[in-house]
């Protein structure tokens, strides 16, 4: 270990001593919930941008395209941002992610509701955002002991529940309140939560801070086996989440002919279940291993998708099917990170979560697009929800070989007796 690293890990505890892990564990959530809020502004209001024409003839494609435009910056950012928080720290990297997210929001709310082209300019920076998990995930590792990361990862992502608060209210406040109501009310509350952060937030005592250069730490980081692995679970389980909840809406209105609001509302029941099982996900990884959640959960996706395709009513089975994939994909997000924070060097944790985080993003980003070509072609999501049963299918025997070899194979030493791993 160098001396860079001891010194500073000489220093932490001076920083941390005072401080609870499940505060810290508090704040973090907040902050995720809160940018994730910012990071899904645009996604109820597609639907309705596209009916009063006040941006001109919108096509599925391009409500599709508004509204995945977050998706992608805030996936690729994740990257650079967690390879940053291992150097930095959460302590710094919370209030700077946040604070910078309140300029996009501020710029949709005064100077681009009434053009399409700075719509997009405002989401693409909107996706800032969304980064905030590269940064809460190692922040909340380094204060919990392994057999307790799970559960801890898992909690801190039911901040992803930012995306109910999106769609719950801001399509009430735009049309009740005034147009740059709920930009400006989220703005608020990101400067606000930039301020606590500081003040509260500190770095787990103890942190190893690497010092080789951010470029050589994410070619490291992508060598893993458990990087690209964990990339290709969470691009289906966090990735299916994404893409439905940016684009349930558009997709509730369309092929059953609800209203923007009714279809928001929805929506954010997918969100709130997803929400909730994310830390179940994590507590059970923590109990039983991460491999059985994950193929329990992809296999609840492959049916639920498949009966999905044949568009039946929402007052029946329809309602049932979307309700199972969100309980299966919230699980399948929270199993993903137990599976990293038990495997993963906890200096490398950060790293290795940007890059899976991206792929989460990504895979959430190219659905939406997906779905409004094909639908714009045949007038059916058929095909695209057929899709999503192939590429859950292929992770369920991904986890069910590769996956479980890799966990086998895992010695690092944890308290957890190995003749029960």
């Amino acid at each position: 270990m160098s001396q860079d690293i001891r010194t500073r890990d000489a220093a932490a505890p001076a920083q941390g001593e005072r401080r609870s892990p499940w505060l810290m564990l508090g704040v973090a959530t907040l902050g995720f919930a809160l940018n994730f809020w910012a990071w899904a502004l645009l996604s109820p209001l597609g639907p309705l941008f596209r009916d009063d024409g006040r941006l001109g003839t919108l096509t599925e494609a391009d409500v599709s395209l508004m509204v995945a435009v977050p998706v992608i910056v805030g996936s690729l950012g994740r990257i650079v941002v967690g390879a940053l928080t291992d150097r930095y720290g959460g302590r710094v990297m919370f209030p700077l992610v946040s604070a910078a997210t309140v300029v996009p929001v501020l710029f949709l709310a005064f100077a681009a509701l009434d053009s399409y082209v700075l719509i997009l300019v405002g989401g693409f920076f909107l996706g800032i955002g969304g980064t905030a998990f590269a940064v809460g995930v190692p922040f909340v590792n380094a204060w919990f002991p392994p057999e307790r990361r799970g559960l801890a990862v898992g909690v801190f992502g039911a901040g992803m529940g930012g995306t109910a608060i999106s769609a719950l209210t801001t399509v009430k406040l735009f049309t009740n309140v005034g147009e740059t109501a709920p930009f400006v009310i989220t703005a608020v509350a990101l400067a606000l939560y930039a301020v606590l952060a500081w003040v509260v937030l500190r770095d787990a005592p103890g942190r190893t801070v690497p010092t080789t250069s951010l470029a050589s730490r994410l070619r490291a980081n992508a060598r893993l086996p458990l990087t690209w692995q964990a990339c290709l679970l969470y691009s289906v389980a966090f990735g299916g989440y994404v893409a439905f909840s940016v684009y349930l809406p558009a997709y509730l209105k369309t092929a059953h002919d609800l209203t923007a609001a009714d279809a928001a509302n929805r929506m954010a029941g997918f969100v709130v279940v997803a929400v909730l099982m994310r830390p179940v996900g994590g507590w059970l990884a923590d109990r039983m291993g991460a491999v059985p959640v994950l193929a329990g959960g992809f296999a609840v996706v492959v049916v639920g998708a498949a009966v999905s395709a044949g568009t039946p009513p929402l007052d029946g089975i329809g309602t049932v099917a979307f309700l199972a994939m969100a309980a299966a994909l919230g699980s399948g997000s929270g199993a993903t990170f137990a599976l990293i924070a038990q495997v993963a060097e906890p200096s490398r944790v950060g790293g290795v979560t940007g890059l899976v985080g991206a792929a989460g993003g990504l895979g959430g980003f190219v659905p939406p697009l997906l779905m409004g070509y094909v639908y714009g072609r045949t007038e059916s999501y058929a095909i695209g929800l057929w899709l999503l049963v192939a590429a859950a299918a292929g992770a369920l025997l991904l986890t069910l070989t590769v996956v479980r070899r890799t966990v086998e194979a895992h010695t690092t030493p944890s308290p957890v007796d190995p003749t029960h791993a």
